[in-house]
């Protein structure tokens, strides 16, 4: 494989160059001689580099939905409005709601995200096309539901790239009867594999379940073999100080979306316990008919602003913190090697803009990065050691957003015929 000379770029505010090779950061050091042969970028010494966001829990193909069943509380927005239209839904609008969402995680400055939707095969089609990494769920519901391509990623899953991986996915507690889930822990722990389900995320849910089972949620998990050190718990917004040191002696994985929870009045992450026990918090955007968009940059911010409101703490999430909530802790939740921009970790990397209004001055780059910019900083993007953006053009972008568009209207007219 060629290799590829970023020249000159900014890194920890001095400028240096950087080999990548095999898809890894290979050397970091000034004046790099380039070899014959090789690729050259030329930063000019404007451009920084930063590690990429890995966006840990989402739901791609509803970037179809977006703005489409807005202000409604979370099981009524499901029932009367989501469901409905997702039932609606074919392969072809899941591949094109898919390249639309990676399209805007891309320009975004995001290189890998946590699926859980339907029709799976057409999300690993646009992963693979589009060179992003991606977990793709193996959706569990207990509602007969026939949408999923499970058979096939369970037979296929061995000749996708390395950038793609699977997990199991049991939608919810809700959703998933006690011993669906029972003999998801028992096939998680024999394949050691990845565990991705919803857990506390509205104050229903977590009442059902001591009504239901006399336990929290987290502590019902726990009792069927669901919290290792592989489970990805999106939301977790209701627990106890119990629950989190549950979580933390399994050393299970928190996702927080502050975004998508504040949009639907679920709750609040309790965020600053959690850090008192455990470390191991990621941030995700939900899918964008609940955010309405997959920009992790937004998301950090909100992340650090709602811990302090909450807190009343301003040092609580400060914007190092949060960053790397948003990078290396996603990535070492999914098993990569990544999100840290230093010889041997994988290359992916944003390269950022810094003649821009919001991110001048420049006192604190990562500070601007959570306080103060928004996508347009980003210049290009790269994801194992492979350009997904380069000084902001993505190919094919205009005809993948005429695609989700025709997808969308099509979408709505089917379900007004039923």
């Amino acid at each position: 494989m060629k290799s590829l000379l970023l020249k000159n770029v900014i890194l920890a505010r001095k400028n240096t160059d950087i080999r990548i090779r095999n898809g890894q950061f290979e050397k970091i050091a000034q004046n790099l001689t380039p070899e014959d042969g090789e690729d050259l970028f030329h930063a000019n010494g404007t451009l920084a580099i930063l590690p990429a966001f890995y966006n840990a829990h989402t739901h791609a193909a509803m970037t179809l939905m977006r703005g489409y069943a807005d202000d409604l509380e979370l099981f009524r927005w499901l029932s009367e409005m989501i469901w409905p239209l997702e039932a609606q839904l074919t392969p072809e609008d899941v591949y094109n709601g898919s390249r639309l969402a990676i399209l805007e995680m891309i320009r975004s400055g995001t290189v890998f995200f946590n699926d859980m939707y339907w029709f799976q095969k057409q999300t690993v089609r646009a992963a693979e096309e589009m060179g992003i990494r991606a977990c793709i769920g193996l959706l569990q519901l207990s509602n007969g539901n026939d949408n999923t391509d499970n058979e096939w990623l369970k037979e296929n899953r061995n000749s996708f790239s390395s950038r793609i991986q699977t997990a199991l996915a049991p939608h919810a507690i809700y959703t998933v009867d006690t011993e669906t889930l029972r003999k998801t822990g028992e096939i998680a722990s024999g394949q050691n594999a990845l565990i991705h389900i919803h857990l506390a995320e509205t104050k229903k849910e977590f009442d059902d379940c001591i009504n239901q089972h006399n336990m929290t949620p987290v502590q019902y998990l726990d009792t069927l073999g669901l919290l290792t050190p592989r489970t990805i718990l999106a939301h977790s917004i209701y627990l106890t100080e119990d629950d989190i040191k549950l979580i933390a002696k399994r050393n299970s994985i928190t996702v927080h979306m502050p975004a998508s929870n504040m949009k639907l009045a679920s709750g609040r992450f309790p965020g600053e316990t959690i850090l008192k026990h455990h470390s191991r918090i990621a941030l995700g955007t939900d899918g964008a008919c609940s955010n309405n968009n997959l920009s992790m940059i937004e998301e950090m911010k909100l992340a650090a602003l709602l811990a302090k409101l909450g807190s009343e703490n301003p040092e609580t999430f400060p914007a190092p913190l949060v960053y790397d909530m948003a990078s290396r802790r996603g990535a070492e939740a999914f098993g990569l090697h990544a999100g840290v921009i230093q010889e041997g970790y994988l290359a992916d990397a944003i390269l950022v803009d810094l003649n821009t209004p919001t991110m001048t001055p420049d006192f604190h780059t990562i500070s601007n990065m959570v306080y103060a910019a928004d996508p347009s900083v980003i210049d290009s993007v790269i994801c194992d050691g492979k350009f997904l953006m380069k000084h902001r053009v993505i190919d094919g972008e205009q005809e993948i957003l005429a695609a989700a568009r025709e997808s969308a209207h099509k979408l709505v007219e089917r379900l007004k015929k039923c």
